[in-house]
């Protein structure tokens, strides 16, 4: 049994058997993302991972790290903490996926300030959640107290993620070339981005989160900005197994004509059909609210496109079959055209 105590550090604000507490919550959410390659269990200094790279002939390690960022304090003023850590997982694996890299392994990183120890089991309950929709394991990560740093019900919470991918294998923007149809992976909502601005036009702070609202077809506020982020990279991975996948964008901050243009070589830009768009009700009520201008919309929200991929234009039914089987609805929205590397919505 652990016999640590530190009643000095107790004093000063840091429970540390709140801490451990918290490890022996979350030990049956991180046994869930258990897969082949795992060497170690969660307590120890280092989280092990031993990669399979039998077959490959490059083996090129990809890495990507985020936070849910503002978002955070939905979650805190419902006092829900279980669905924010599928976000914290998303927007790592999401970039991942962008080379074509499959995600290995995650680690998280908790600050807050009272270690709850049910609370942080919430949040790490969602981290597992994301890693197992996107196949990789929670290896470790790190829960930290910060008295008189942090308010007692604010916390933070990011992570990384690492992932692998052959070099002849990885998506290369170079082969990008006029005519390449451009496919939009729908969005679950608002996803993890510009929620600075979506808590100022709703001024959550003072909202009734849980009222249903006919213009969300019923749902709360609350529900809908909790909705996490959707993990695309069984589907995207499927796609580019199926079909030639010349460029991959995750539309994250910056919507559209940040996030397109990532995935372009020099003289191409790319044409987007607003009419082949779905765009969920919250981007309108949250445009409508706030009065903001439509390209404001496009260059903060995904809208209802959350990853894009650039394909040859002969490979479209194989790539959208393949998205389809794997339970991602899919749809052609532009394609690439010359131009400046800009993006141009019609």
């Amino acid at each position: 049994m652990n016999n640590s105590h530190s009643q000095s550090y107790a004093a000063a604000g840091v429970d540390i058997e709140a801490g451990y507490k918290g490890v022996q919550l979350m030990k049956k959410h991180v046994e869930r993302t258990s897969i082949p390659g795992v060497v170690s269990g969660i307590g120890g200094f280092g989280g092990l991972f031993a990669p399979d790279v039998a077959g490959m002939k490059e083996p090129i390690l990809v890495s990507g790290t985020d936070g849910v960022g503002t978002k955070i304090r939905v979650a805190q003023l419902m006092d829900r903490h279980d669905t924010i850590g599928v976000d914290c997982v998303a927007m790592c694996v999401n970039d991942i996926v962008c080379c074509g890299a499959k995600p290995l392994f995650f680690l998280d990183y908790i600050a807050i300030g009272k270690n709850e120890p049910e609370k942080v089991a919430a949040m790490v309950q969602g981290v597992a959640e994301g890693c197992v929709q996107a196949g990789c394991a929670l290896i470790g990560g790190e829960t930290a107290e910060h008295p008189g740093i942090m308010n007692p019900d604010d916390y933070d919470l990011a992570g990384f993620a690492v992932g692998i991918v052959d070099r002849e294998n990885m998506i290369d923007p170079g082969q990008v070339r006029a005519g390449d149809v451009v496919i939009g992976l729908t969005s679950s909502g608002l996803h993890s981005n510009g929620f600075s601005l979506v808590r100022k036009v709703f001024d959550i702070e003072r909202a009734d989160l849980s009222k249903p609202l006919d213009e969300l077809d019923g749902k709360s506020l609350g529900e809908e900005l909790l909705i996490p982020t959707k993990i695309y990279v069984k589907p995207a991975l499927a796609a580019i197994q199926a079909a030639r996948v010349h460029g991959v964008s995750h539309i994250t901050g910056g919507g559209f004509y940040e996030n397109i243009p990532r995935c372009l070589p020099q003289g191409l830009s790319v044409r987007i059909g607003k009419s082949a768009l779905q765009v969920p009700p919250i981007f309108s009520l949250l445009q409508k609210r706030g009065d903001i201008p439509e390209r404001d919309m496009f260059n903060t929200f995904n809208m209802g496109v959350g990853m894009a991929l650039i394909v040859d234009k002969e490979d479209v039914v194989k790539a959208i079959t393949a998205l389809d089987a794997a339970g991602q609805s899919a749809r052609v929205i532009g394609e690439v055209v010359p131009g400046d590397g800009g993006v141009e919505l019609l």
